[in-house]
């Protein structure tokens, strides 16, 4: 965001660009100090990367291990609400901590947890055994600090952004694109693996990538909290809730005390409730992702498994999602700066969801599906971009890991319960049908921008004197 911050004040340097790229600060700054500020932003999106990659194969791995057991539909719709349950948990209160123990540092403890509840998957099912409930129990844990570990990336990522010279569209687009290539990538890699080895094997380069992510972070990308980033004067306080700073990192302090975590929570909360465009887009995100959570998570592995020979069909679709994602993304990333974002926000939404599931619904051959699916991913490579440069720009800094934890709760919501209605659904008006509803639904709910109201708020922000006043707390 264009708005000076007191760090910025403190290192003597203004917030003008140069370019349309946010100004360097000027005083202390060298060539190698330069670098190291790349590396950093560099390191956090290769996290980010390898940690999505491993959740892309859990995504493989358990459908088609529930489908081993002989589970129906209806079961591997379960296994993916469990899956998905744990961000409208994880997500708000996550959000509160993250905030309060550091966002390195919460990142890290992210990932070595839900690393530690992967690996015990294959571990069991390779001695004592796995039963569907014990699997149930194992994804919930493994989802839980799921989102707090984005969120923590994703709040670290201005710092780092500005002190690399990024503009700010630029730098979401390639945590975005980090996601798209982590599909990529990973929906390759897992559909070899679970055609090769079996899903219960595969699950031991999930646990892995998690402790990779957890190294590279903390390694590579310095200490970035409240009170202490890059640079930012840093205040000294007592600890809170037992969470005390560690010595060797300064800038994981938690924040200036507060009355309480409960207080904390309700901040963030009321900052969404108030700002009317954060409700839009949470009301819309919500939709949009329980249509894609039945049609991703559940319809999609059943039609592969029923009628396109299992998951090496499922890994070039999401292969293709995810690569043409990943091209439109670092496209968009060009022109981010020079389009409407809400028309073309609507555009592009409308093709990631509509074209694929109507592709599904008319039971196209793989050729015509890997297209209309290569299309979607495409349009969808911008849609995340502008979303979170509007977040970004709309939230005060102080409370972005609540408010971004809150945000993704909400519109995570609807995933567990479309998860589980797509299994359903497949179960009893069959996947045509569902696939069907799908296409009219999403194309339906994508246009609502349209019409206006507070949708225009999307609208790039001008200068700091022209913006609107964030809503009050």
């Amino acid at each position: 965001m264009s708005e000076s911050t007191p760090a910025e004040e403190a290192r003597g340097t203004d917030s003008a660009t140069r370019g349309g790229r946010p100004a360097r600060p000027r005083g202390g700054r060298t060539g190698r100090t330069e670098r190291t500020d790349r590396v950093a932003l560099s390191s956090l999106v290769a996290a980010h990367a390898i940690s999505q990659t491993g959740n892309v194969v859990t995504a493989f791995a358990v459908p088609f291990y529930v489908l081993g057991l002989g589970g129906s539909g209806a079961e591997v719709g379960l296994a993916a609400a469990f899956a998905t349950a744990p961000v409208i948990i994880g997500g708000p209160l996550g959000g509160v901590v993250v905030d309060r123990v550091g966002h390195r540092r919460a990142a890290i403890v992210a990932d070595l947890v839900s690393g530690a509840s992967v690996l015990a998957m294959p571990v069991l099912a390779l001695t004592v055994g796995l039963p569907f409930w014990a699997l149930l129990a194992l994804v919930f844990v493994g989802g839980l600090l799921d989102s707090p570990g984005q969120t923590a990336r994703r709040v670290m990522l201005p710092a780092l952004t500005e002190r690399a010279g990024v503009r700010i569209e630029r730098s979401v687009g390639l945590l975005d694109g980090s996601e798209r290539f982590a599909k990529l990538i990973g929906a390759s890699i897992a559909g070899l693996l679970v055609a090769a080895v079996g899903p219960v094997a595969s699950l031991f380069v999930n646990a892995a990538t998690f402790a990779v992510s957890a190294a590279l972070t903390g390694a590579l990308v310095p200490a970035s909290g409240p009170g202490g980033a890059h640079g930012e004067s840093a205040t000294t306080v007592a600890p809170t809730d037992g969470l005390a700073p560690s010595a060797d990192e300064p800038g994981d302090q938690p924040e200036p005390t507060r009355a309480s975590y409960r207080s904390d929570l309700v901040e963030g909360a009321r900052f969404v409730v108030r700002d009317p465009l954060m409700r839009l887009i949470v009301a819309l995100v919500l939709t949009t992702n329980l249509l894609d959570a039945a049609r991703g998570s559940t319809l999609l592995p059943l039609y592969a498994n029923d009628r396109l020979g299992g998951a090496a069909a499922l890994g070039l679709l999401v292969a293709t999602m995810g690569g043409c994602a990943l091209a439109g993304n670092v496209a968009f990333g060009f022109v981010a700066h020079r389009v409407p974002r809400r028309v073309t926000f609507v555009a592009c939404f409308t093709l990631a969801g509509g074209p694929s599931s109507l592709a599904f619904a008319l039971g196209a051959p793989l050729p015509v599906l890997v297209a209309a699916t290569a299309l979607s991913g495409l349009a969808a490579g911008a849609l995340n971009p502008i979303l979170g440069t509007v977040q970004l720009e709309r939230t005060p800094e102080h409370l972005r890991g609540r408010v971004f934890g809150l945000v993704t709760a909400g519109a995570w919501a609807g995933i567990p319960a479309g998860a589980l209605l797509g299994g359903v659904a497949a179960d009893t008006i069959g996947l045509t049908v569902a696939f069907g509803i799908v296409a009219v639904v999403y194309t339906t709910v994508t246009l609502t921008p349209l019409t206006g109201g507070h949708w225009r708020l999307m609208e790039r922000r001008g200068p700091p004197g022209d913006r609107p006043p964030a809503p009050s707390l």
